[in-house]
């Protein structure tokens, strides 16, 4: 492993020295690993087939610039380049996480107002950090089918599946991962919109 990482160095001096086909061995080297990440985000094999291939056009433009230096860290590098095109790709195409509920609030319905001047997507942003940052604080079980559903637009079924638990059970832990939101919401006066 740490023998792949030096080799990764190398390689992207070679590349940045002339090399073209060391950017090659790079990508065959590490395809599979983001291939699969960029997948499991966006459950969509074109989408991913795309994202993958900007995310190396990123790289390329940056190697050549030579704004790399994240020395011996290649693939955590390409990985978060990926992950910000991921979370582009989503924010392009209006699929930020939604969720309607009509028992419980709706928490991310403040976030599909497109024509959002600058004021109020700073506050979008610090609305969906902060967001983030509560699921976190869910017990493991709901978080899970929350990230899931809201995410990764996973069907109950299709969640059911995943954890192996009764398509019931999954409905019962996003009820209960919203309402205990909503509880964190009130008790901490946190203001979702303005």
């Amino acid at each position: 492993m740490f023998r792949n990482q030096c080799d990764d160095s190398v390689l992207v001096k070679d590349y940045i020295n002339g090399k073209e086909a060391a950017l090659e061995l790079l990508i065959k080297r590490h395809q599979q690993r983001i291939f699969s990440f960029i997948y499991s985000k966006v459950q969509d094999r074109d989408v991913t087939e795309d994202v993958f291939q900007d995310t190396f056009i990123k790289v390329i433009k940056t190697l050549k610039r030579g704004n790399y230096n994240e020395e011996g860290k290649f693939l955590p590098w390409v990985m978060r380049i990926a992950h910000n095109l991921v979370i582009d790709y989503f924010r392009k195409n209006n699929r930020m996480p939604k969720f309607n509920n009509s028992e419980e609030f709706d928490i991310f319905s403040i976030i599909s107002d497109n024509s959002l001047n600058a004021e109020k997507r700073i506050i979008k942003d610090q609305i969906l950090s902060d967001v983030r940052n509560l699921i976190e604080e869910l017990p493991e079980e709901q978080k899970e089918v929350l990230k899931m559903r809201m995410y990764m637009d996973m069907s109950f079924s299709e969640i059911s599946e995943s954890t192996g638990v009764s398509i019931n059970t999954a409905l019962g832990r996003m009820r209960y991962a919203l309402i205990n939101l909503r509880k964190v919401i009130e008790k901490n006066k946190i203001i979702l919109v303005n």
